[in-house]
């Protein structure tokens, strides 16, 4: 299997596909920014011109980045699933009284993060609900307290969202808080909370979530600090293809703008434990994204960003290790992190999350005739694995992730970080002697 088709065998794929798909094609080819309704036209696509539309992608790819794949070793931090929002995506968020409500008290994510660090990780990623009663300026607590803990480990953290939520309870503006998050060490943002950037979207799957204009601000004001951002996109839900490409529109702009978005992570939905899904409420909500979806998006995003946004990530907690290592030949260039914990994707009811161990990102990678590399967060390269010996790394060693590192499940059932106690003892307070 080659890592990419020749252009001679794309030129052959092109000769058969619809004369309008094959003019947007050959544009992107020549190294031109394709239109929003060019991209319209692609995520339309179906059949022979799918083929021909992958295979562009993929060319466009090798040119741009080459056949390094990548991967991170990384961990989620998901320190509480308390949320004054109730987003009908997300079966993850709990309501403040909820029995299944937790809030990891700080000793605990540093014990997370001090594990992670010891077993090779280079990153921890810390997201959460927005719990109530919770000190404004807890997310720059807390990033204090791990980097004096772990100075060198990157820490990845907080969504537009979050940043948003925090500035507001400690009364101070957006900017301020994000120089803030800076000098406690963040090293970048997630550009989760994204979903759809269009409000007509947003106002259907999650009202009261953060307006699009507001997100762009908030990134873009990120960027103008010196902190960098990821960029996502969630969709196989209610959006269509002028949504989605009117998306990618809006990350490429700002990348124009400020060149500080480091991948573009496309997310589909994960319906099955969605709230949303089951109250049936919402006329013309899918069941999430079809194969063909998901290989549409990497392929159309690869086109479309390519110029501005070169690293492309898979998802394999949304998508499964397979349809991730397929993806690769869709224009991706990235395999995302370990994870070693991940509690959002899961709790909507994926199948995946737990641990991806370093060997097999590898192994997956090399199957499809590319070579794997670790990376860090912003893409600077750890180490590339030309040889196929594989080496000890303690990480591999892990034989029950989920009795070594606990999980979603387990922790929303235990009682051990009740989110009760922790909202009683803020509303409460001992008094000081």
């Amino acid at each position: 299997m080659t890592a990419s088709a020749p252009r001679s065998s794309l030129d052959s794929l092109l000769s058969g596909v619809a004369l309008d798909v094959g003019r947007v094609l050959d544009r992107a080819l020549a190294g031109e920014d394709i239109a929003v309704d060019e991209a319209v036209l692609l995520f339309d696509a179906s059949g022979a011109d799918l083929l021909a539309i992958t295979a562009a992608a993929d060319h466009l790819r090798k040119q741009s980045v080459g056949d390094v794949i990548t991967y991170v070793v990384n961990r989620n931090i998901n320190f509480t699933n308390v949320c004054v929002k109730a987003c009908g995506f997300c079966a993850f968020s709990r309501g403040h009284l909820a029995e299944e409500g937790y809030f990891l008290p700080l000793e605990e994510i540093l014990r997370r993060a001090r594990e992670a660090w010891e077993l090779g990780a280079t990153e921890i990623c810390v997201q959460a609900g927005l719990a109530p009663g919770m000190d404004g300026w807890h997310y720059v607590k807390l990033c204090r307290a791990l980097k004096e803990t772990l100075p060198d480990l990157h820490i990845h953290g907080f969504s537009p969202e979050e940043v948003l939520y925090g500035s507001t309870l400690a009364g101070v503006t957006v900017r301020d808080y994000l120089l803030a998050l800076k000098e406690a060490g963040v090293g970048s943002l997630p550009g989760t909370s994204a979903e759809i950037l269009v409000d007509e979207v947003r106002d259907r799957i999650s009202p009261g979530r953060i307006p699009t204009a507001q997100w762009v601000e908030l990134i873009e004001t990120a960027h103008a600090l010196g902190i960098p951002t990821t960029s996502t996109i969630m969709y196989g839900h209610i959006e269509n293809s002028h949504h989605k490409a009117a998306h990618l529109g809006i990350l490429r702009e700002i990348q124009k703008k400020s060149g500080g978005i480091t991948e573009f992570v496309p997310l589909s939905f994960v319906f099955d434990e969605a709230p949303i899904y089951h109250r049936k409420k919402i006329g013309g909500l899918r069941s999430g994204a079809s194969g063909a979806e998901v290989m549409k998006m990497y392929a159309v995003s690869r086109l479309m960003l390519n110029n501005w946004i070169p690293n492309l990530q898979v998802s394999w907690v949304k998508e499964g290790p397979k349809l991730s290592q397929i993806s690769l030949m869709a224009g991706a260039n990235d395999f995302g992190g370990t994870l070693i914990n991940e509690s959002i994707s899961t709790a909507a009811g994926a199948g995946y999350g737990q641990l991806m161990k370093p060997s097999q990102f590898r192994g997956l990678i090399r199957e499809m005739g590319r070579l794997p590399a670790e990376r860090s967060t912003v893409y600077d390269k750890i180490r590339l694995f030309e040889s196929e010996a594989n080496p000890v790394e303690l990480l591999d060693q892990v034989d029950s992730p989920e009795e070594r590192f606990g999980s979603y499940r387990g922790l929303s059932r235990s009682k051990d970080y009740r989110f009760r106690n922790f909202y009683r003892a803020q509303k409460n307070p001992e008094p000081k002697a």
